[in-house]
C-alpha cells in the first residue's frame, strides 16, 4: 500500500521543496521508498519550473539531502484527487488550498498534521541563511514524526518474528 503526500507552500521554492526532500530522505533512510509517493507544489505559479531557492538547495545539502533536480510547480486540479494527504506549510496557504479543493481533500496544515503545535513553517525567503536553517530543523522534525505517525515504523517491524505481540 502506497500514501500519497504533497507539502504546498506559496512558490514551491523554499519551504515545500525542503519538506519534500527532507522526507523522501527519511523514508529512503527507513528503506520505504516503494510505500510512499511524495511531491511539492505551490499555490502560486511564479516559479514554475525553476530549481528551490538557493539557499534551500545550500540548506539541504549541508545536511545531506540533494533537492536541486526538483522543479516548482503550481498545484493542480488532480493534485486533489491523486494525493491523500496535502499538507500546507501556512495559514495562508491552507486557506488557498480550501478555497479551490473539492470538500472531501485531506488538507491539513503542516505544523498540526507533523508538529502538534499549530503553528505555521514561516516563509525565509526574505530573510537570511538563519531563517533557512530554522526551517529545516523544524520540517526535519515534523517529517520525522510525520513518518512515525503513519504507522511506517511499527509496519516496517512487523517482519521481525522476534517481536512481542
Amino acid at each position: 500500500m502506497t500514501l500519497s503526500i504533497l507539502f504546498v507552500c506559496m512558490g514551491n521554492i523554499c519551504r515545500s521543496p525542503l519538506a519534500e526532500g527532507i522526507f523522501r530522505h527519511l523514508v529512503s533512510e527507513a528503506g520505504l521508498t516503494g510505500r510512499f509517493t511524495v511531491d511539492s507544489a505551490g499555490t502560486g505559479g511564479w516559479h514554475e519550473g525553476e530549481p528551490p531557492d538557493r539557499r534551500s538547495i545550500a540548506t539541504a545539502q549541508r545536511h545531506g539531502i540533494n533537492i536541486a533536480a526538483q522543479r516548482a510547480r503550481r498545484i493542480r486540479p488532480t493534485d486533489f484527487s491523486n494525493f491523500e494527504l496535502i499538507l500546507a506549510m501556512d495559514r495562508d496557504n491552507l486557506a488557498t488550498l480550501g478555497k479551490i479543493a473539492p470538500p472531501t481533500v485531506n488538507i491539513r496544515l503542516f505544523g498540526d498534521a507533523a508538529l502538534g503545535t499549530g503553528e505555521d513553517i514561516p516563509d525565509p525567503y526574505y530573510g537570511g541563511p538563519d531563517g533557512f536553517e530554522l526551517v529545516y530543523t523544524r520540517l526535519l522534525t515534523g517529517c520525522s514524526t510525520l513518518l512515525e505517525t503513519l504507522g511506517v515504523e511499527r509496519a516496517s517491524c512487523s517482519g521481525n518474528t522476534s517481536s512481542v505481540r
